[in-house]
C-alpha cells in the first residue's frame, strides 16, 4: 500500500532541528517532523517543588508544559486558557514529556533546580508528543551545556532520549504516522527511547482488532530503527552548534 507521502513503510519523515531557536531560555530547540513543527524551550529555576522539600527529596526535578497553537490544526483550537482548565490529553502528554526527559537527567547532579520544559505544537501533522520529547532533550541538553559552570557534580545530562510513533495501517506496519494514517490505524503507538536503547515508555492501542506479541515486537524493532536515525540527527546539530 503507498503512503500518501510516497514514503517506505520503514522511512522516517524527513527531520530538522534548530538550536538555540529562541533568545531568552537557556536551551531551545526547533524540531521540524515533516510537517509537524514543535519549539521546546528549558528555562531553569534555583528552587525545587514544595513537595521534594516536605518528603526529603534531594536533588532537582523537571517539568513540562505542553501546548498546541489554535492554528496547528486544520480546524481552529481554542486555547485551553480560554475554557479555564487542561483537557486530559495535555495533562496526559505533559506527564509523558516529564517522565522522558527525567531518565535523561541525574537529578541529583542537578541540585535544588526546577527545569521547566515548555512544548509547543506550532503546526500538527501527527506526532506531536514524539517530536515534543525529541526537542525537549534537545533544549534541556543545550541549557545544560550553556549552565555548566554552575552543577558542582558535573553536568546532570546522562544521555539523549526521543520518540516516534508506529503502527498498523491497513495490515501493515509503519514507522512515523502523519495525521491522515494515525486517523485510520489499527494499532496506534509511541516508543520513547534513550539513545542506548533503553526503553522509558511503550503507548500502544490497537483501534480494530487485537494484535498478537509478534506484531508488537515487529513495531518495536521499526520504532528502534528510527529512532537510531532520530538520534543521529541529534547528535549532528549538538555537534554542529
Amino acid at each position: 500500500m503507498a503512503r500518501i507521502d510516497g514514503r517506505a513503510n520503514d522511512e522516517l519523515r524527513p527531520i530538522s532541528i534548530k538550536l538555540d531557536y529562541l533568545r531568552h531560555p537557556a536551551g531551545s530547540a526547533c524540531v521540524c517532523c515533516g510537517n509537524t513543527k514543535v519549539i521546546a524551550a528549558a528555562t531553569f529555576e534555583n528552587k525545587v517543588p514544595p513537595w521534594m522539600k516536605s518528603q526529603n527529596k534531594t536533588g532537582g526535578w523537571i517539568t513540562c508544559e505542553y501546548g498546541m497553537l489554535p492554528a496547528s490544526t486544520g480546524e481552529r483550537m481554542k486555547r485551553e486558557a480560554s475554557q479555564g482548565k487542561q483537557g486530559g490529553r495535555t495533562v496526559e502528554i505533559q506527564r509523558l514529556i516529564g517522565r522522558s526527559l527525567r531518565m535523561c537527567s541525574d537529578l541529583r547532579a542537578l541540585g535544588e533546580r526546577t527545569v521547566h520544559i515548555d512544548c509547543d505544537v506550532i503546526d500538527a501533522d501527527g506526532g506531536t508528543r514524539c517530536a515534543s520529547i525529541t526537542a525537549g532533550a534537545l533544549a534541556i541538553c543545550r541549557g545544560y551545556r550553556r549552565l555548566a559552570p554552575e552543577f558542582a557534580e558535573g553536568t546532570p545530562f546522562r544521555e539523549l532520549v526521543a520518540a516516534v510513533s508506529v503502527g498498523i495501517v491497513g495490515g501493515e506496519t509503519m514507522l512515523d504516522l502523519c495525521y491522515e494514517e494515525d486517523s485510520r490505524a489499527e494499532v496506534d503507538m509511541n516508543v520513547v527511547m534513550t539513545e542506548s536503547g533503553k526503553i522509558i515508555e511503550i503507548q500502544g492501542t490497537a483501534e480494530g482488532a487485537p494484535f498478537d506479541r509478534k506484531r508488537l515486537n515487529e513495531l518495536v524493532d521499526l520504532a528502534e530503527s528510527g529512532l537510531r536515525d532520530i538520534f543521529a540527527a541529534q547528535r549532528k546539530a549538538l555537534e554542529e552548534i
